[in-house]
């Protein structure tokens, strides 16, 4: 190594470097292995991955050429400490030799995101974001929101940078255009319009208030809308509006007048829509203090559907570019990309990054970073954003840090903890019971990692708490030992809402797997105070007397925020449960009843729970509904 490496003893990662160093001389590691590799290696472009002693991969990065890349690593000169300890590390390489560099940098982000290297820059971005989906796989298409997958047959407008977003503009859609936004089974059920059609809301195609060409006429709009034509689409309601006019049919050019009101709404209230930009992101990074923050904007037909922060892990040495560029590889990794990204940094390849997204969105792509004008004015604006987020965060973790301090006092954890994960339950008298799993740390609530648990089988019939908490944990802690080997993460603190029973019998699952506090997690519970009174809650440790904190101890209004938030998962958990039971139509569940069929049968009797308690010969009467489908049926409700 050269003497660019810090001496030992000067800061903790010389140190480790030198460990490094002295575990990879007396193992084939480090530079010397890198250095066998180039041996072999093609001058091709492609992904190499750089593995360490227990097997984890440290690094994935792409190559025009990968002897010469790689053999960057194997010289030892003018690496900073990140890239040596990294070197130092490397116990093993693996290659793949693509056709192009842009092949190798889609496959680099695809790896980046799912392996989560300990030495590369990563996005975090674990959650999925909101679409709006126009179904066209029924007579009568659907506005909905969506998130997921795209299963469904349609087209898919986004993606919004919150829910809130896009229901501000499905209420826009459902006011200008009339599209029906009920479920199928609700449409199919219906025998006169609902609510929606009397506040002219819905055009009421469920019961043929509109012609199907033009309710498919208004769909084409509300297509058009969000793609972007909203000023032709504007004025040709206006010419519609005048000739309804003219012709004396006022209660037309009336309906007319309210759909372009609802339009020029949504249209004109942007309070940062700059002319010029249909379809663009714009993604600017600030940094401070070692971290950073990037912040998105998401423009859409013209429109501002809204702005959301990242905080990527990255080494305190990475420059702005260098992580925008990072951002930017993996957000789009499985989203779509619009047609112009406005960046606040000039990065490296980003023709490459262009023609890549290019590729995978099946349309031209282009990065820029404006130098003047309203579009650098809406980057300047975006760069504002992320400097005040980044602000905040930094400001919350320090206190968050400090609380963290509090609770490794308070549980006598041998280190600051990492990862908490707290758990709850909700059920009525065991019916739709659900467990809840919410997940905190040094960057305050992890949302992308809360998990409920469906009761299932014994576990869902009880109203036994003990049992339900005992079933959950079990589940949970048996995943983890499975999983650990691999690099998940594990609790430091697993901390149960609940009293004495029912840490007994989380601890009776946790002995029978073997997980003690040599194990490095810690299991408590926190039982409500008396009559629940917030701020008397007792804290129970396995063998140690309950005890209870002051009643003003910052900490103690940390522990209730998790204890709390855990409650609200579950109870939101439950609550959606009981929901769909309760909607549910039992004709959903028999295999060969589609849209039609449930049509006519509700059509016939009325209800599901007429069509249940119909005779055999009764539901061969149906049209459409042959004998082996009504014995199918009534075989279906005899079970």
């Amino acid at each position: 190594m050269t003497s660019s490496t810090p001496q030992s003893g000067s800061n903790p990662q010389s140190d480790e470097i030198d460990d490094a160093l002295e575990a990879s001389g007396q193992s084939l590691g480090g530079a010397k292995l890198i250095a066998d590799y180039v041996r072999n290696l093609p001058p091709k472009p492609g992904v190499y991955r750089m593995f360490g002693e227990d097997g984890a991969v440290l690094y994935v990065g792409k190559a025009r050429n990968l002897k010469n890349r790689v053999s960057n690593y194997a010289n030892g000169r003018g690496h900073s400490n990140r890239i040596a300890l990294m070197i130092a590390l490397t116990r093993k390489m693996e290659f793949v030799v693509t056709q192009t560099e842009t092949e190798a940098l889609l496959l680099e982000a695809n790896l980046i995101k799912s392996l989560k290297p300990r030495f590369n820059i990563l996005l975090r971005d674990d959650k999925s974001f909101p679409y709006i989906l126009i179904r066209k796989d029924h007579a009568a298409p659907q506005l909905t929101k969506h998130r997921g997958a795209r299963k469904a047959k349609g087209d898919y407008f986004g993606p919004f940078a919150s829910v809130g977003a896009v229901n501000q503009t499905l209420n826009t859609l459902q006011k200008a255009f009339l599209i029906r936004t009920c479920s199928d089974s609700v449409y199919e059920g219906r025998s006169r319009a609902c609510m929606l059609h009397q506040i002219k809301r819905c055009a009421g195609p469920c019961v043929d208030l509109i012609e199907p060409a033009a309710y498919d006429e208004l769909v084409k709009e509300a297509t058009d809308f969000l793609r972007g034509r909203s000023n032709a689409l504007r004025q040709d309601l206006q010419d519609r509006m005048a000739e309804a006019s003219e012709a004396m049919d006022f209660e037309t050019a009336a309906k007319l007048r309210d759909r372009i009101r609802a339009i020029a709404a949504v249209t004109t209230d942007q309070g940062i829509n700059p002319d010029g930009v249909e379809e663009a992101d714009v993604v600017a990074v600030h940094q401070d203090g070692g971290k950073s923050c990037v912040q998105i904007f998401f423009f859409r037909a013209g429109q501002n559907w809204g702005n959301q922060s990242f905080f990527p892990r990255h080494d305190s040495e990475a420059e702005p570019a260098e992580v925008l560029a990072a951002f930017v590889a993996q957000f789009y990794d499985d989203k779509p990309a619009p047609a112009l990204i406005l960046l606040s940094h000039e990065i490296e390849d980003a023709e490459l990054l262009g023609e890549a997204l290019s590729l995978r969105a099946d349309r031209k792509v282009v990065l820029h970073t404006p130098r003047r004008g309203e579009k650098r004015k809406l980057v300047d604006r975006t760069l504002t954003n992320a400097r005040e987020s980044l602000a905040r965060r930094l400001s919350e973790s320090a206190t968050q840090t400090q609380l963290l301090k509090g609770v490794q006092r308070v549980f006598d954890l041998p280190d600051l903890p990492q990862r908490i994960e707290v758990y709850d339950n909700s059920h009525i008298q065991g019916t739709n019971a659900l467990g809840a799993m919410i997940v905190a740390g040094p960057d305050g609530f992890e949302k992308n990692h809360y998990r409920r648990f469906n009761m299932k089988g014994d576990d869902a019939a009880t109203n036994d708490d003990f049992a339900m908490m005992k079933a959950m944990l079990k589940r949970r802690f048996s995943r983890l030992l499975k999983e650990r080997d691999d690099g998940a993460p594990v609790p430091d603190l697993v901390l149960i809402d609940g009293g004495k029973g029912q840490l007994s019998s989380v601890m009776e699952i946790a002995e029978e797997l073997g997980i003690t506090a040599d194990t490095g997690i810690t299991i408590a519970a926190i039982a409500k105070g008396p009559e629940r009174d917030a701020g008397r809650e007792a804290f129970y440790l396995p063998g140690k007397p309950p005890f209870k904190l002051p009643m003003k101890d910052p900490v103690l209004y940390y522990l209730q925020r998790l204890r709390d938030e855990a409650h609200r998962f579950a109870i939101g958990g439950h609550r959606a449960k009981r929901k769909k039971q309760m909607t549910d139509n039992p004709l959903d569940g028999i295999d060969g009843i589609g849209p039609s069929r449930k049509k006519a049968l509700l059509a016939y009797f009325g209800s599901a729970k007429a069509v249940r308690n119909a005779a055999l010969a009764d539901l061969e009467s149906v049209d459409g509904i042959s004998k082996a489908m009504a014995k199918k049926i009534h075989d279906w409700f005899q079970k």
